[in-house]
């Protein structure tokens, strides 16, 4: 019997990963053989790490915090959604040899948001928290969906508007101080919106930047692109304003997975059974 294929997860810190099990999940539900594990990996070992695992015969690593953006000084070609979002989560070999990359974050976000959770995009006013690389890997998906409106809002503004330089489409960049309580069209972030992303890390923390009410109707939706066992700050914060759904990052991180499961076996599992899985173990955590 052929041995396993290996695959595994780098990051830094990582043994709080659920993607071992959601991609031992995927497995199962497609018949492949497979072991996929967790490798922290430091920032200074991490070109050396990558090389090793590859030689060693794995054949595929998903990367996540703090390696995204570094990794991409170690591939030999990347997609479209890699380059443009300066980072890559999902690594292989061809058959010559050469290490590839792309970035399955923003298809997965796209795919939860639109197809799991039903939560429109296009031709909605989009906010957008945080202007780091999570927000790079969800930039160019979501204005493919064509809202009417994004707006990236960043404690620093200047790197918010370093993001959306030369982009084309509604979008547009400010302060997270200057989104206030006005109405829509008035100013630079001002009014409601139709859906709020957090891209930003403060909301595994209790130091979720100070925002308004004022930003949330009772039509909003609101969507943390971190999970965690209890309901993020974010998420409490969406809630208490009186947002009419507010969701966490699981979705996203089934959905990214399940893209790179593609990429690597040519096979799309199906995700809605592993979030089933998954949600009762999180709570119960």
């Amino acid at each position: 019997m052929p041995a396993d294929e290996r695959f595994a997860v780098i990051g830094h810190p990582i043994a709080h990963s659920l993607s071992p099990r959601i991609h031992a999940l995927f497995a199962t539900q497609t018949g492949r053989r497979l072991r996929y594990s967790a490798i922290d990996v430091p920032p200074d070992a991490l070109a050396i790490q990558v090389q090793r695992f590859f030689d060693e015969g794995g054949r595929g690593l998903n990367v996540t915090v703090p390696h995204k953006q570094a990794v991409m000084a170690l591939l030999a070609d990347c997609s479209a959604a890699a380059r443009r979002a300066g980072a890559a989560n999902t690594l292989w070999r061809d058959a010559a040899g050469a290490l590839l990359g792309d970035n399955t974050d923003g298809i997965g976000l796209v795919r939860d948001l639109r197809d799991n959770l039903g939560v429109a995009i296009h031709a909605r006013r989009v906010l957008l928290l945080g202007a780091g690389g999570a927000a790079r890997g969800i930039l160019a998906p979501l204005l493919a969906q064509g809202p009417a409106e994004l707006l990236i809002a960043n404690r620093d503004g200047a790197r918010a508007a370093a993001l959306v330089a030369g982009l084309d489409g509604p979008v547009r960049a400010c302060a997270l101080a200057e989104l206030v309580d006005s109405a829509p069209g008035a100013g630079t972030g001002t009014g409601t919106y139709d859906l709020i992303l957090n891209a930003t890390a403060a909301s595994l923390t209790t130091t979720l930047p100070s925002l308004s009410p004022s930003l949330i109707g009772a039509h909003s939706t609101c969507y943390d692109l971190a999970y965690a066992q209890q309901d993020t700050a974010f998420v409490t914060w969406a809630r208490r304003a009186g947002a009419a759904a507010a969701y966490d990052g699981l979705g996203m991180l089934v959905e990214q997975a399940a893209e790179s499961f593609w990429l690597w076996h040519g096979v799309r599992p199906q995700t809605a059974p592993v979030l089933a899985q998954l949600r009762p173990r999180i709570a119960a955590r």
